[in-house]
């Protein structure tokens, strides 16, 4: 699994090993892509010397987690079925479609980032949506309708891939 080995430190592997036998965490790899997405966009529409600063410390955290996340996963400190945790929305399907997701984990990642870049500037409307026309608000309130069910797809997509992917390599119990 060469998409694996380059995030795994096999130092971080060793370590995990000798320290726990397992871990249980409410974190899934998809749902730590999805906030490291969001902090990226708040990098780049921001200008706030401050808020950049503490979004940079955040954006390390997040990406030490997700390390520590893959490690922990393929050496099989975390259960595999604690790799997945469905968003299992409850919405009325006729007339929200939304399209599947497949593909590796990094086109999935690829495809969130867009799904919440897009959600950003779709959000945006919503903080001055007295400007909003009319004719435009129910468009508006149904494109993030389908935006978020877009990005719980692609979370779910990252979460069941790598729980694949970790099952394959045959490191898991």
């Amino acid at each position: 699994m060469e998409a694996l080995d380059l995030i795994v430190d096999p130092r971080m592997i060793q370590h995990l090993s000798s320290n726990q036998s397992h871990l249980t965490m409410a974190e899934t790899l998809g749902s730590l892509c999805d906030k490291l997405t969001i902090v990226k966009l708040k990098q780049w529409h921001s200008e706030d010397e401050t808020r950049l600063k503490s979004l940079a410390v955040q954006e390390q955290q997040l990406q030490e987690e997700i390390n520590q996340f893959v490690s922990a996963a393929i050496s099989g400190q975390i259960p595999s079925d604690r790799l997945t945790f469905a968003s299992n929305k409850v919405y009325k399907q006729q007339g929200n479609n939304v399209p599947d997701v497949s593909g590796s984990i990094g086109e999935i990642f690829s495809e969130l980032a867009q799904v919440n870049c897009n959600l950003w500037h779709e959000q945006e409307k919503v903080y001055d949506f007295e400007k909003v026309p009319i004719t435009e608000k129910d468009r508006v309130v149904k494109q993030l309708a389908i935006l978020n069910l877009q990005r719980n797809k692609c979370i779910d997509g990252i979460d069941k891939n790598f729980q694949a992917q970790v099952e394959q390599l045959g490191y898991h119990e």
